[in-house]
């Protein structure tokens, strides 16, 4: 699709002030500035606690990270309507991205403090807490996203309590190249299903993945073509993410 004049990317930030512990807020940077750079219009709107939800008046919508006490308050709302307008706006196929305790919130339930907490049920999935350590370090996954040209290598960051079980049917985002993933077992990170993306990936994600970054404002935007930007300094980036998690780049 090529572009007939200025776009507009249209996205909303979902309970910003609350789920924000990961740099969260660069992420959003990166789609803004990368949009920007190519004459392309970006609108961020925050959506916060008691805010209802259009699911048709964005084409992208960003879970970030956040305390267990925050993230109870988030997990709440989402049990209801506003999860009801996730659920809508994925079966749309409009992007979602969640990272890290906003993935958790996709699912289906998470626990805290022992108690199990009802999700949005976006995706097939549901997380627990197990006795044992914290999964933390540097991870790099094997991705296929459709459009992306091939398997591709995201990396990043993860630091999460909670090992994340899928469903049965339940895709999973990639495969683990170095790292823990869901949970330390099964070889697999994230999820997805369509265009709705769920990962413990952090760092933040999108400044040493700018391919992703690319996808997903090339995805919400009707399949876009996006123009050529002097990368030099993100593939440097992104090959640092790759060596820190132990990976060899260009595997």
């Amino acid at each position: 699709m090529a572009a007939d004049g200025p776009q507009n990317l249209r996205i909303g930030a979902l309970y910003p002030d609350l789920l924000n512990i990961y740099a969260d807020r660069g992420n959003l940077m990166v789609l803004a500035r990368r949009c920007r750079w190519r004459g392309l219009e970006c609108e961020i709107t925050d959506v916060g606690l008691g805010e209802p939800l259009d699911p048709g008046r964005f084409d992208l919508l960003y879970l970030g990270g956040g305390q267990d006490a925050d993230q109870r308050r988030c997990g709440e709302e989402l049990a209801g309507e506003k999860g009801a307008a996730l659920r809508e706006a994925s079966a749309a196929g409009k992007v979602i991205l969640a990272v890290c305790g906003g993935y958790q919130l996709l699912g289906s339930s998470y626990v805290l403090d022992g108690e199990s907490v009802a999700g949005a049920r976006v995706l097939d999935l549901h997380t627990v807490r197990e006795d044992g350590p914290r999964l933390i370090g540097n991870v790099a996954i094997e991705v296929d996203l459709p459009g992306a040209g091939g398997p591709r290598v995201l990396a990043g960051f993860e630091n999460h309590g909670g090992r994340t079980v899928l469903g049965a049917d339940q895709e999973p985002l990639g495969r683990v190249l170095r790292g823990y993933g869901n949970d330390g077992r099964s070889g697999f990170e994230g999820a997805r299903t369509g265009n709705t993306i769920g990962t413990y990936l952090h760092g933040p994600l999108l400044p040493g993945n700018s391919w992703f970054a690319d996808w997903l404002i090339s995805t919400a935007l009707g399949g876009l073509a996006l123009a050529p930007l002097d990368d030099a300094l993100e593939e440097e980036a992104h090959r640092a993410a790759q060596v820190a998690a132990g990976l060899t780049p260009g595997r």
